[in-house]
């Protein structure tokens, strides 16, 4: 009985691979959009942060 019961929370826990990797392949593409479209205004506002600290 034990036994069973152990085996039935193992296969349960054994989760939805193929869903796992496609939330992990969206994810790094949603990234991948966000940097490139954010990336070069990222960048302005930092070299202006920099410029601004350094100017004093």
């Amino acid at each position: 009985m034990v036994a069973r019961t152990l085996q039935l929370l193992r296969d349960q826990e054994r989760g939805d691979v193929p869903g796992w990797v496609l939330i992990t392949l969206m994810t790094a593409g949603l990234v991948i959009v966000i940097w490139a479209i954010a990336g070069p205004a990222l960048s302005d506002v930092f070299q202006q942060a920099i410029e601004r600290v350094t100017g004093f």
